[in-house]
């Protein structure tokens, strides 16, 4: 495998690592104590999942975590973003902890030591136990303070091991899917009624983080996830459109994290105490975690622009005040998304020009792309598009960092195939091909360029 490498234009020190989420991989459901999430419940409800799939199994890695560890272990990454399911921990949310639970991840972070892989844990990757949802969920403000008891107990067991913590993954993702939409779990269509969601998440950071702190956790931060938005047009209405979908994808999270304020025109549509809560969510962060995927373009509803498949379709049906249109030009993953790897530098550069000091160091927590990977008679797996993604958004990296950003880290998403969300098992991001039915692992040619890769860098 060879392929200009990325490497020396990158500093000494920086981490390569890797990601995943614990509902996508972990399997075993209903074993160990584990209580039901709102993905287990989103998924038993029939057309919800375009495969009609779920994460019972996934990739088996609650039974088969030292097979993926050793995995790590020989891609040679320093640092490997896993994720806690909260209903593993706390069955119905709230309460003492689960005991097979804890040790679950215990075992899990001694075996990521061992192997010389740093642990980043996120305590919510959108797996919020039944039960809380069952009493209103993120609608309510409740379920932060359930959060920061949840966070309190898992740093408290592996607090002195886990190197990085990331409370919350993607709030803006939760709001806009899962309760503005209702295309992920818990499938709720509130439209801008959902803005209290996005609150509470806020919030549910801000007490996380203070608890972490509180028990000793070293470095505690973020998992945004950040896309350029650009205008359809010059036309005063797309780019009014373009205005407000940036700030409800981007600002609504970043500007409170950052500088402890939301954006204009939005402080009073949220549920108070607002002024207090800022001073809770704006507390300092120790990093900056971004996930880009790809920009977005956004046009006024009455442009005669076609819109972009899928999404869009929704919004449209809901009568969002803004329309998602094609970004001419560029490849396209299996998902659909444009290939833009220059949207990943000019997000590090934008969030440095509009935050200053007020953006700590930041690493990329994820970023990857699927296509439809298959074992061949050879018996590899040949992913040429994923080797080009990753070696270009990691030149993006080298460019934002030329430009004065302090980039410490990549975190390719995503270790394995696994189980994403509404599309079930038929995208895949992995740099390890999964097959379901027999759970062989089969590393891929990205996965052999990104060790080799690794090893030029050291």
């Amino acid at each position: 495998m060879s392929s200009p490498t990325p490497a020396p234009f990158l500093p000494a020190g920086f981490r390569f690592g890797t990601s995943t989420a614990a509902y996508q991989i972990e399997g075993a459901a209903r074993e160990g104590g584990r209580g039901p999430s709102v993905w287990d419940t989103f998924c038993a409800r029939p057309g919800t999942i375009s495969d009609g799939s779920n994460g019972d199994v996934a990739c088996d890695h609650y039974h088969r975590y030292p097979e993926d560890v050793a995995l790590m272990r020989d891609l040679g990454v320093g640092g490997y973003r896993l994720s806690i399911a909260w209903s593993r921990v706390q069955p119905e949310g709230s309460g003492r902890a689960n005991p097979e639970g804890l040790a679950f991840y215990d075992r899990l972070v001694d075996e990521l030591l061992a192997a010389g892989v740093r642990p980043m844990a996120t305590l919510f990757h959108w797996d919020l136990p039944q039960a809380l949802e069952d009493r209103g969920g993120w609608l309510q403000r409740d379920t932060a303070e359930r959060f920061a008891e949840y966070a309190a107990l898992v740093a408290l067991r592996l607090g002195d091991r886990v190197e990085h913590w990331c409370p919350v993954n993607e709030p803006n993702v939760v709001t806009m899917l899962g309760h503005a939409l209702g295309v992920h779990a818990p499938g709720k269509q509130l439209m801008f009624d959902a803005l209290p969601v996005a609150h509470h998440l806020l919030l549910g950071h801000g007490r996380a983080l203070a608890a972490l702190r509180a028990v000793g956790a070293r470095s505690v931060g973020t998992a945004n996830n950040h896309s350029p938005v650009r205008a359809a047009s010059d036309d005063a209405a797309d780019v009014a459109a373009a205005e407000l979908y940036d700030t409800l994808w981007n600002r609504i999270f970043s500007d409170p994290i950052l500088l402890g304020r939301y954006p204009a025109g939005i402080f009073e549509l949220m549920p108070g105490p607002v002024e207090d809560d800022l001073a809770v969510i704006g507390a300092p962060v120790d990093f900056y975690g971004l996930n880009y995927y790809n920009p977005t373009r956004i046009a006024d509803p009455a442009s005669p622009l076609p819109a972009e498949p899928g999404l869009d379709e929704v919004l449209t049906a809901r009568g969002a005040p803004f329309k998602m249109v094609p970004l001419e030009g560029y490849d396209r993953t299996a998902f659909g998304w444009p290939v833009v790897p220059d949207g990943l530098r000019e997000t590090l550069v934008g969030l440095r020009a509009t935050y200053g000091d007020r953006l700590p160091p930041v690493y990329v927590t994820e970023s990857g792309c699927a296509y439809d990977d298959v074992v061949g008679a050879d018996g590899a797996v040949h992913d040429p598009e994923r080797v080009a993604y990753h070696d270009a958004h990691l030149r993006a990296v080298a460019d934002a960092i030329a430009d004065g950003v302090d980039v410490r880290g990549y975190y390719a998403w995503s270790l394995l195939d696994n189980f994403e969300w509404a599309e079930g098992y038929s995208k895949r991001f992995g740099l390890v091909h999964v097959d379901y039915a027999t759970q062989q692992r089969t590393p891929k040619d990205s996965y052999a360029w990104y060790r080799e890769l690794i090893a030029a860098h050291r």
